[in-house]
């Protein structure tokens, strides 16, 4: 049995997630920005732990004593053109995606490395390694989080650590059903808006067995594709050129 904390357990992902390891047995430490969204959730511990504020952060730490697993699974998304982008919005964005995950890693990191072993498993997205408009700001924000835990995962290995990207496609997590969207008077760019297809959707459900499959299994793979949408579109990008966009659902196109 492991000790588990999960960021952004209150809903969608995060609260699958934990329902999932404890299901398993595992002691789960589920946090969210208001302990009080956890109600009904079935965790040995239900803190506060908003991944904005460093005081918050460590005091969650704190409380959470030993952690075996970190699940680093809070986020936002928007939408909106690469010119629309509202840059107080994408700054906010980038603090919760990315410095958030990298903040709760710094204070657990410590005490991992004092005893030698833990896992550190950050929920990342296809958007970490393509980008699909109008989802530009949401993608820099993981593809920012996919260099800084490439390189995290070189750095704790000589103490026993592991570290890992958790890479789903389009989750039916409630967190797509009414996106912020932002954009330019008269939308130049109003065709970029994307119809979602459910069949490609994975349920949160799906992300939380295949997250604790990842976190139970001897070995952690640097990149982890959730689901088989994921893994296929993570295929036929690796197959295209740089050359040229890519577009999921498009040919893979030559270059020249």
């Amino acid at each position: 049995m492991a000790s588990v904390l999960i960021t952004g357990a209150s809903k969608g992902i995060g609260r699958a997630v934990a329902a999932e390891f404890a299901r398993r047995g595992h002691r789960v430490v589920a946090t969210a920005r208001d302990p009080r969204s956890l109600a009904g959730l079935d965790a040995d511990q239900k803190l506060p732990l908003d991944v904005t504020d460093p005081a918050s952060v460590a005091a969650a730490v704190q409380a959470a004593g030993q952690v075996d697993i970190l699940v680093s699974n809070a986020g936002e998304i928007f939408y909106a053109a690469v010119e629309a982008i509202p840059l107080e919005r994408f700054t906010r964005l980038f603090e919760l995606n990315t410095l958030g995950a990298l903040r709760v890693a710094q204070a657990l990191l410590p005490g991992m490395r004092a005893r030698g072993h833990g896992r550190l498993l950050f929920m990342s997205s296809v958007a970490g390694r393509i980008v699909l408009p109008p989802g530009g700001a949401y993608a820099a924000t993981k593809w920012a989080l996919e260099a800084l835990v490439e390189a995290l995962a070189i750095e704790v290995a000589p103490f026993g650590l592991e570290a890992a990207l958790l890479e789903p496609g389009t989750v039916s997590s409630g967190a797509l059903d009414d996106v912020t969207r932002y954009a330019l008077p008269g939308d130049p760019y109003h065709a970029l808006v994307r119809v979602l297809d459910p069949a490609q959707m994975m349920t949160p459900q799906e992300v939380a067995a295949e997250t604790a499959d990842a976190a139970e299994a001897p070995r952690l793979p640097l990149r982890i594709p959730l689901g088989a949408p994921a893994r296929a579109i993570l295929a036929a990008r690796h197959e295209a050129p740089d050359t040229v966009p890519f577009v999921p659902g498009q040919p893979v196109l030559s270059p020249g």
